[in-house]
């Protein structure tokens, strides 16, 4: 279980800074690698002074950590399949990006194994699809028929399957953790600041803006966000530029302190953002007969998942009781541990929110992603730093994930949601 053997971070930490250019709240892997891609397009350590702001030092309700660690580029969107494509190449290379001079070399334990996905009889066109898209943007998928998946993998119960995809490169498991920390200790190693603290409210300079419709709007600058320190009743005020919401399944209740979604029903202040805290439970059950080495990340076509976890006859899945396309030779299997973590689940759309908001023309958002925040994060994070530093994106274009297709009620479906 996630969380079984390691030790808090910091216990003691001290109060954050007066000053920062940037605050971002969430030091989740995703608020992390904001900081770290911010401090590498600023160059110079003192140049750009990064906060970031975690109120929880053990990581232990963290859904970072939580998370079942898979990284896929199987999406029907094509700006999900470039993020966890850049995300898995940086995986790949995490120590030419994230070593630190006389410490440990960064180890993600990356098990290559693949991602599968299975397609009844009415999905399979849209596994076609998905897979024309996927390859166009340069994801290595294969396309298996039932008589080459069942080669292929002779445990499988093929019941009901009509196609399969398999992740050939790029695709598989990794330890959330290590990735957190990595991009936490090289961050801090730049020179970014960190703060065990609530973020409890903002002081904000306010403007009146008038729409083309003639809605009068309240535009708020964020002047001094307000962070109340454990067992402490008193808060400190970090004067900033910019702020970040990478609070994950929190960030709604971050953007409801400013009066987003608190608005009259028609207007845009009384648009929310649709980002909850969504309780996902996760089951190890033993299976000492089940399938070996070779055992991808397994995706049936009813959403269940299931995955191998180490070499002991250990697998993780989401719903114990399904795990239907194992052979029936290894269908005596029992639950040996459980955990349950919170997804930032957007329910406008499951995909992650990217970019500012009208009403507050000085914080960026970067939440949202249901379930996929973790894998897409090394790439969510430089295309924040983009946008905060370069004023538009300059790796991967993320304007379809703005925050405007919400207001505009324009959701874009992802059909590989797990």
């Amino acid at each position: 279980m996630p969380g079984s053997d390691w030790s808090p971070i910091e216990l003691t930490p001290g109060l954050p800074p007066e000053r920062a250019d940037v605050v971002i709240v969430g030091g989740g892997v995703v608020g992390w690698s904001i900081a770290y891609w911010l401090k590498m397009k600023a160059r110079v350590r003192d140049g750009l002074r990064v906060l970031v702001v975690e109120k929880d030092p053990t990581y232990s309700q963290a859904s970072t950590v939580l998370s079942c660690g898979g990284i896929r580029q199987q999406f029907s969107l094509k700006e999900n399949i470039m993020l966890s494509l850049f995300s898995a190449h940086f995986m790949k290379n995490i120590n030419n990006h994230l070593c630190v001079v006389n410490e440990d070399p960064v180890d993600l334990q990356f098990n290559h194994s693949g991602y599968l996905f299975l397609a009844s009889e009415k999905s399979a066109h849209i596994m076609e699809e998905n897979y024309r898209t996927q390859r166009y943007v340069g994801a290595k998928v294969a396309l298996l028929s039932p008589s080459q998946l069942k080669e292929r993998f002779p445990w499988m119960n093929m019941e009901g399957v009509a196609l399969a995809s398999l992740g050939l490169e790029n695709e598989g498991w990794f330890d959330p953790w290590s990735l957190l920390n990595a991009l936490r200790r090289k961050a801090v190693s730049m020179g970014v600041y960190q703060c065990f603290g609530e973020v409890t409210g903002f002081k904000c300079a306010a403007n009146l803006a008038e729409t083309t419709d003639g809605e009068v709007l309240n535009v708020q600058r964020i002047k001094y966000v307000n962070v109340r320190m454990p067992n402490s009743l008193e808060y400190q005020p970090v004067e900033c530029a910019v702020v970040v919401n990478a609070a994950g399944a929190n960030s709604g209740k971050i953007a409801s302190m400013l009066g987003i979604g608190l608005g009259p029903k028609e207007s845009v202040s009384g648009v929310p953002l649709p980002v909850e805290p969504r309780k996902r439970f996760v089951y190890v059950v033993h299976c000492p007969d089940g399938p070996g080495l070779d055992t991808p990340f397994l995706i049936d076509y009813s959403g269940v998942y299931c995955r191998r976890e180490g070499l002991g006859g250990n697998y993780i899945t989401g719903i114990f009781f399904q795990m239907k396309h194992f052979a029936l030779t290894v269908h005596l299997f029992q639950v040996s541990n459980a955990w349950a973590g919170f997804y930032d689940y957007n329910t406008f759309d499951q995909n992650g929110i990217i970019g500012l908001h009208p009403l507050v023309p000085n914080m960026y958002f970067a939440t949202g992603f249901s379930g996929h925040g973790l894998q897409q994060s090394p790439a969510v994070g430089l295309a924040v730093a983009e946008l905060i530093l370069d004023g538009g994106y300059k790796t991967i274009d993320l304007s379809a994930l703005d925050l405007k297709r919400i207001l505009l009620q324009e959701p874009i479906l992802e059909s590989n949601i797990v």
